[in-house]
């Protein structure tokens, strides 16, 4: 009787945790914005710059594990896309002060609106969730893992 009863419990609480991983899903959006074809390989920083931006999700590997590592970005109020962990995006970007809002969910929504300018100098931008919210960094250097990153799948 006593080990059936701890067996339930153990049980309960293993769905428990599996159902809390899974609904951290965040549910992709569509983008406004023109991504930059890129036919080839970005490993030269000199590609980049004068309004041809990488954004990439630098996530580390507990968000990618548990599904946290998905972000929903807005530019200006105009949706980007989503984000999972290890992609980028090249997009063409003006001169000029920008308004990004990063969403992504761990248990609750993590919001945060960052500003962020743009000039002919900006190429590389890193995007992560955090545990309570996100952190967005011009680092104008690409990860050393950038092997490892893609391109996104179009997502509706």
């Amino acid at each position: 009787m006593k080990y059936s009863f701890l067996n339930t419990i153990k049980t309960m609480v293993l769905f428990s945790v599996l159902f809390l991983t899974g609904s951290c899903a965040l549910k992709s959006i569509p983008s406004e914005y023109n991504f930059v074809k890129t036919d080839f390989k970005i490993t030269d920083l000199n590609k980049l710059g004068n309004g041809k931006i990488l954004i990439y999700n630098g996530a580390d590997f507990l968000h990618k594990v548990d599904n946290t590592a998905r972000l929903n970005i807005w530019i200006n109020d105009r949706p980007l896309g989503q984000l999972r962990g290890s992609e980028y995006v090249v997009i063409d970007l003006k001169n000029g002060v920008y308004k990004f809002k990063v969403l992504h969910i761990d248990m609750f929504n993590m919001k945060s609106t960052h500003e962020i300018e743009i000039d002919d100098k900006t190429k590389v931008i890193r995007v992560k969730p955090t545990l309570t919210s996100n952190k967005l960094t011009i680092t104008n250097e690409l990860p050393k893992n950038f092997g490892k990153f893609s391109y996104p799948k179009i997502r509706s």
